[in-house]
């Protein structure tokens, strides 16, 4: 058992709450039941995977370490100080694991979105999990977005960074050509269609910009059209994550009707 707080593998885990590391190791921390399950049904291996005293009462949790045991993962047994130490929650659950991005192809949805400054972790990290239910095919996060990978963004997600294609830190000359042949759809509390009146059969980019000042200029250049959703008079704007969420699933349900 790890029962010191400056042991190299802990110093390891508590480096990789830091955005640069992260993008220079290309890993960051999974934590709790819920997440390690997911990666492990998404068909991840796990780098490390630490687990403390607290787990001996959890069936769910005993079961999870077992399956980890048999699939040749590396498992380390921690004290309970230093998994609160290794832990970004108040209340940690036990286990967590060190990940590394993932690398999967974009699917043959005709549907990517594209986020430009969002910057709010909480707003990117039910984003995703909306994305991944809508069947989008690819995420793209601009340079200025809040990391994609943070580890509020990552338990909001639900798991969706295990099986959602993300192109993170971008420039537009990295996506320029990606958007060619595309119609680019930017949301806008005051665009111009409403988002029921697009056909998102045909393949579409929704880009979302930023809880404060919207997306930016590079991101209205590139635009094919602008997209809102009507609303009571007075109101003034949805929060970010629910108006992509009606948008997304908008552009689902034309799919699923095509389709048929």
């Amino acid at each position: 058992m790890i029962t010191s707080k400056t042991n190299r593998k802990v110093k390891y885990v508590r480096s990789l709450y830091r955005r640069p590391v992260r993008q220079r190791e290309r890993r960051f921390v999974a934590e709790g039941v819920r997440l390690v399950e997911e990666m492990t049904k998404a068909g991840q291996e796990p780098v490390f995977v630490f687990y403390g005293p607290g787990i001996s009462a959890d069936a769910r949790a005993l079961a999870l370490l077992e399956k980890l045991r048999s699939s040749g993962a590396e498992l380390e047994s921690v004290s309970e100080d230093v998994m609160r130490a290794m832990a970004d929650t108040r209340t940690p659950q036990g286990i967590l694991a060190v990940a590394s991005f993932p690398e999967l192809d974009a699917g043959k949805s005709h549907l990517s979105l594209l986020l430009d400054g969002l910057s709010d972790p909480g707003n990117l990290g039910t984003i995703l999990r909306s994305a991944e239910a809508a069947g989008v095919g690819q995420v793209i996060a601009m340079r200025g977005t809040v990391d994609i990978y943070g580890p509020k963004v990552v338990r909001g997600a639900m798991g969706a960074h295990f099986r959602l294609p993300i192109m993170a830190d971008c420039s537009w000359s990295d996506v320029g050509s990606m958007l060619e042949g595309m119609q680019v759809l930017l949301a806008d509390a005051r665009g111009d269609k409403h988002y029921h009146e697009i056909d998102w059969s045909q393949p579409s980019v929704l880009v979302v910009g930023g809880e404060a000042h919207g997306p930016g200029v590079e991101a209205r250049r590139v635009r094919t059209d602008t997209v809102s959703i009507p609303m009571q008079a007075g109101v003034e704007s949805l929060n970010v994550a629910v108006a992509t969420s009606i948008i997304l699933f908008e552009a689902a349900r034309q799919s699923r009707g095509a389709s048929r």
